[in-house]
Parts: structure tokens; sequence; C-alpha cells
């Protein structure tokens, strides 16, 4: 495929709460124009019920950007895909995979494999309320249902029901026993049993998600995967994302250097300045950007320890930025352990 053809799911950055708000969506976007951006989940509940503009205004530069819903009735989740659609998002996406006991009372979220038949009406109803393309998150089950034939099985009733891209986080999580941080590191990742539904689903595309560190470990598995999703080294590393456009979407664009992201995303800062937000809300999500380059300890110093105050502006910045070399802020150049994929025996 053409660059011009390569469908925005090819290459995203996961939903994750309290990291992926709206100023870390712009800064990402100053690394790769080409990447889909998702939302934090916001419930329907918060959607319906409480400020629906804070949760839902985002800049123009975020595009393409999906939102993500957490909520299991059809009728609000329909309520909500239809406010989507009206803001201005690129898709709406349902969660299925979030194992926290907060999403478990509200019987959404991973517990959700557990009934098919629930989320395929929600779908159908989130359908037949927007345009917008519908996409479901899950694992690959839940506690003592994870056998390859219940996972086909939703997917088979949630596919009926016309979602067509499904983002599979590779782990099964256990609703009980293991905290969320856990259920991203402890269930073991199983990409087999995705690649096994690629085969059994050819019409459908499967996003894979879980356990991606590098760019090269991205581009090994869309040699059969229709796309794939990073979630923390994406954001502990983002630098990563600079090389995307051109080595995974085929543009004919440099990567950006840091310095360009900076600048890139200075303008923004500028402007939330203005309208009171604290320059720490912005600046905590570029801590990743010279990790493992001389001067990131300072940087990360003088962010932490003066951002957060009261009328701390763009001078903090520029004074982080003092401790990094011209050599580091000019560079175009992955590390090795943002570029290089790890041994195949930790892919299985």
């Amino acid at each position: 495929m053409t660059a011009g053809l390569l469908p925005p799911h090819t290459f995203s950055v996961a939903p994750m709460l309290d990291w992926t708000d709206r100023h870390c969506r712009v800064f990402h976007r100053a690394l790769s124009k080409r990447a889909l951006l998702y939302t934090e989940m916001i419930t329907t509940g918060a959607l319906l019920h409480g400020d629906a503009k804070k949760h839902l205004d985002f800049s123009p530069a975020e595009h393409p950007l999906a939102l993500q819903l957490g909520g299991s009735d059809p009728l609000a989740l329909a309520e909500c895909a239809r406010m989507a659609e009206q803001w201005g998002y690129d898709e709406v996406n349902l969660n299925c995979g979030c194992p926290s006991d907060r999403v478990q009372s509200g019987s959404f979220g991973a517990c959700l494999m557990a009934t098919p038949e629930v989320v395929a009406r929600a779908v159908a109803a989130m359908r037949g309320a927007t345009q917008l393309p519908v996409t479901v998150k899950h694992r690959i089950g839940i506690d003592d249902l994870d056998s390859y034939e219940l996972l086909y099985h939703f997917v088979q009733t949630v596919a009926d029901a016309g979602c067509q891209t499904f983002i599979v986080h590779a782990r099964k999580a256990w609703l009980t026993g293991l905290s969320p941080k856990q259920n991203r590191e402890v269930p073991p990742l199983r990409y087999d049993l995705v690649r096994q539904l690629t085969g059994d689903f050819p019409a459908l595309t499967f996003v894979l998600n879980g356990g991606i560190q590098t760019l090269d470990d991205a581009q090994n598995h869309l040699t059969w995967a229709g796309g794939v999703m990073l979630g923390r080294a994406a954001y502990q590393t983002p630098y990563l994302l600079a090389a995307a456009d051109r080595d995974v979407f085929g543009t004919d664009t440099l990567p950006p250097s840091r310095r360009e992201v900076i600048e890139a995303f200075r303008p923004y800062l500028a402007e939330q300045l203005e309208q009171g937000v604290y320059l720490s809300r912005m600046l905590k999500h570029t801590l990743g950007l010279f990790a493992g380059h001389s001067g990131a300890r300072h940087y990360k110093r003088t962010i932490s320890e003066r951002a957060f105050k009261d009328g701390a502006g763009l001078e903090v910045l520029d004074d982080a930025l003092a401790g990094i070399p011209d050599s580091v802020l000019d560079s175009r150049e992955l590390l090795p352990q943002e570029r290089e994929a790890r041994p195949l025996a930790a892919t299985p």
C-alpha cells in the first residue's frame, strides 16, 4: 500500500487514563501527523450528566482522533456516539478491556467480554446513532473464560452487529486478584490468538495492542496485523512516534527533531496558559522526550520543580531546554531502545 492508502488504524496510540488527555494528544501530534490518537476512556455518565464540553473539547490539530467510551447501556452509548459525531471526532470506540474495580462496578469494561450479546446490542445502537466508525477494544479473555472458542464467539457476535474493527489487547484480564497495572504486565501475551483471529475473520480488521515497545516491534507485527496500537512505550519514550509517519505510513517527510517538536507545541502551551491551565499539566507529557540523552535529568527536574507553581510560564520550558545540548535537540535519530525490536522469544 502507498502512504495515502494506509488507514489511520495502521498505527495508533492507546487510550490511557490520566495520560492521553488533550494536552498529551497535541504533543503527540507534534511528533506524528498520521498516527490515530485516542481520548482517555470517558464514561457515558460523565458525558450525559456531567460537563460534556470539558470532556469532549479538543484541538483541531488532534485529528485523526477517536473517542473511547465506557458503558453498557445501548441508549446511553447511542446518545454519546451521537455527541461524538457532533463534536467532530473521527471514530467512537467501546471499552471492553479495562479490568478496574470501579469499571466492573459499573458493569462495563473487561467484564463485558462475558456477555457478547450485550456488547452487540450496544454496537448496534451506536451504529444506528452515528455515521462514525464504531470500534471495540477488548482483551483475549477474562478469568477462566479464556478459551479461543469464547474469543471467537465474542468477535463473531459483535461483528454480526456491524463492528468491523477490533483492537485486541493480547492478554487476558483477571477481574479479581490483580490490579489494573498487574493486568497490563502479569498475564502472558498471546499474539498467536490475535493472529488466529485474522485468519478466521479475513474481512475484519484486527489491531494488535499489548507489549509493543519499539518501532521495529510495530513494523514486525504489521506484516500480519491490520494495525498496531502502542501504549506506555508511546508515552514514556514519545520520540519513537517521530519516525512513524516515514517508517510506518511511508511518507517522504523527515522525522521532526526534538527542537521542532517543542516549537510546534509552544503555541498551544501559550494559548492554554492564557486560559489558566497550569504549565505542569501540559509539560508532564513531555518528560520522556529526552530519555536516554544528555540533559534529560536537568529537563525533568526543572519541569517537576517549577512548572506546577502559580504563574509558571514558558520561561520554565526555556530554562529546562537550556540544559539539553544542541546535538540532542537537533538530532532526528531514534535511540536503539526506540528503534530496535526485542528478541523474538519475547514476542510469542
